[in-house]
């Protein structure tokens, strides 16, 4: 004993020194951030800019050649159909360019009239040649069965007959050709002849053709404008659609009957508005660091009244997130960052007391942030986010945030 108690302190130091070696070589818990598997819907979006657009514009242009007085219109302004006044214009006197195409138009006439008199002439002549070859074939056929003609010759006389009747139908159609010239050159006098008759001092009104606002005066100083120029724009800035220009890449997963939320429109509240067609071109457009892309249009149409999206206009940039998938309010999610491959499967590292340990998964849709998980996990594990290479199966972790 006393020779124990006389190597006790040196045993004591010996496991003390043990002790110290073994906590020293001891691994330390990796250090790992954490996330909760949960529960709740997953929504996959595709999100852009877009703007709005009046769905039906009318653009009223001059129906003439002639003086514009000034417009009293300003944009915004509301207008009624058949009641509001457009524009005016007071018509122009013929010119000496009118004066000579009458004179050609009346020269047109005449010529078309005999010309019609000369199809009715021929269209006559070849009624009474077919007339004369018919009887020749009826005397013919009386002929060929006495046998004082021929077969051969009855057959001529048939050809011949065949032939008359050929000219009757092509100077019927002569006849009804050089009708429609005659009506047309008759119709183009009476065009000139009815602008000579106008009254130069007269003036034209121009009426709203529908309900709606001025968008924009085209043309609103006085002066003289040639046939079909834009004068104003009008359209109802109540029936707003919106038009969202995507990449052809995400188009494709775009469908009618999607929603759309339609968010930084001004307004404080989020308008919703649902898909109505995807158009089947693209186009070209070059992005903000000059990149080409193609793009696709997709229309939707609002589901709030217009009384909710009051201030919006023609023409105004809105951002829209497309809803294409949405998953049940019970199906699992988890961060993406958790989710790694190995050979051609998913997999999670789980944390299951203080170790990570490997666990296969199936996912399902995923949006970038969060993804669906099928199986492998449930709402009550733990699973690590971005795994570094020094995370295996069987290591001890640790929070990052309880160090």
């Amino acid at each position: 004993m006393k020779k124990f108690l006389q190597k006790l302190p040196w045993i004591i130091a010996a496991l003390l020194l043990l002790g110290g070696l073994f906590y020293g070589y001891w691994p330390e818990a990796v250090q790992v951030d954490l996330a909760q598997v949960r529960r709740g819907p997953l929504r996959v979006t595709v999100s852009d800019d877009g703007e709005t657009r009046i769905r039906e514009k009318y653009v009223l242009s001059a129906p003439m050649t002639g003086q514009l007085l000034r417009v009293q219109l300003h944009a915004g302004d509301e207008v009624e159909t058949g009641k509001t006044v457009i524009a005016q214009i007071v018509p122009s006197a013929p010119s000496l360019l009118d004066s000579r195409a009458r004179a050609e138009l009346e020269a047109r006439v005449q010529a078309a009239e005999a010309a019609k008199m000369q199809a009715d002439a021929a269209f006559e002549s070849a009624c009474q040649l077919e007339g004369i070859a018919q009887h020749s074939l009826e005397r013919a056929a009386k002929l060929v069965t006495s046998e004082a003609i021929s077969p051969q010759e009855r057959d001529e006389i048939e050809h011949q007959a065949a032939v008359a009747r050929a000219n009757v139908r092509a100077a019927e159609f002569a006849v009804k050709v050089r009708s429609f010239e005659e009506l047309q050159a008759r119709v183009a006098l009476g065009r000139i002849q009815n602008m000579e008759s106008e009254d130069p001092g007269s003036v034209v009104t121009l009426l709203a053709p529908t309900n709606g606002r001025v968008l924009r005066v085209l043309r609103e100083d006085m002066g003289v404008v040639p046939v079909g120029t834009a004068l104003v724009e009008i359209g109802d800035i109540s029936d707003l659609e919106l038009v969202v220009d995507i990449l052809s890449t995400e188009a494709v997963r775009i469908k009618p009957g999607n929603p759309i939320e339609v968010l930084h429109w001004g307004g404080r509240e989020t308008l919703h508005a649902i898909v109505r067609r995807v158009e089947p071109a693209a186009f070209l457009k070059v992005s903000a660091l000059g990149v080409e892309e193609k793009r696709v249009n997709v229309i939707a149409d609002f589901i709030e009244p217009q009384s909710k999206r009051d201030g919006i206009g023609d023409g105004f940039r809105v951002e829209a997130n497309i809803i294409v998938e949405e998953t049940s309010p019970e199906s699992l999610r988890v961060a993406s960052g958790a989710l790694f491959r190995d050979s051609s499967d998913w997999y999670v590292y789980r944390v299951v007391n203080g170790k990570a340990r490997k666990a296969k998964v199936d996912i399902g849709v995923t949006n970038g942030i969060d993804t669906e998980i099928l199986r492998g996990v449930t709402d009550l594990d733990i699973v690590i986010v971005y795994p570094t290479d020094q995370v295996y199966d069987g290591v001890r972790v640790q929070s990052s945030e309880s160090k």
